[in-house]
This record gives structure tokens, sequence and C-alpha cells, in this order.
């Protein structure tokens, strides 16, 4: 029986896996962290559909409009991976608009990037 539990683990030890992850009281695996990226994508596209750029300063008109997509990505990732990746979000639409600005005054253009895309 102890083989079958190792190799067909319950319903129960996911729960507890993820419920130890959204603590930080363990790591998550490579496919978890891919997992939480996509429901961080899923739900940052959402509040792009929906104009809401800071998720935590606009709540209540998040939870309204991406409720469904928020309880994923919080549920897939760690409190405080949820937390970092809302204030990355603000900051990066800032470093955005800035940029955009600085072209527009003539600045030179650099290479930046400033998203969690894979560099080609």
């Amino acid at each position: 029986m102890g083989l079958l539990t190792n190799l067909f683990p319950s319903s129960s030890d996911a729960d507890k896996r993820a419920t130890e992850i959204r603590s930080g009281a363990v790591a998550p695996t490579r496919e978890e962290r891919k997992k939480c990226w996509e429901a961080r994508d899923t739900y940052f596209a959402c509040l792009d559909a929906n104009g809401i750029v800071d998720a935590l300063k606009d709540d209540s008109k998040a939870a309204r409009a991406c409720g469904g997509e928020s309880a994923g990505f919080e549920k897939d990732c760690a409190a405080q991976w949820v937390t970092y990746f809302k204030k990355w979000r603000v900051q990066d639409v800032q470093k955005k608009a800035r940029l955009k600005e600085l072209e527009a005054q003539g600045a030179n253009k650099m290479d930046v990037q400033t998203d969690f895309t894979a560099r080609s």
C-alpha cells in the first residue's frame, strides 16, 4: 500500500503541498512555477482587458472584473509571489510609459526587456 501512495498521491497530499507552496514553507518545482506563471499571465491579460494597472490599489475593481483569474493566480502561486508580481506589474507599466516619454523627447532607444518572456 505504501508504494501505491508514493506513486499516486492523494488529493489531500496535493492540497497540503499547494498550501505549503502558498505559505512559502516549500519551494515550488519547475512544473509548479510554470503553472504559477501561466496563472499570472492569464490574470494579467484579464487586467489588461479591463484597463486595470494596479490590482492592489484597485482591488475591488480587479476582483469584480477578474475574480476567477485572481483565484487561480492565488491558488497556483506563493502568496509572496502574488504580491511581488502585482507590484512588479505597476512598476513595469510606469517604466514603459517613462521610456515612451523619453523616446518622444528624442532619447536614444536602447534594447531593454521589461517582461518575463524569453529573449530570442
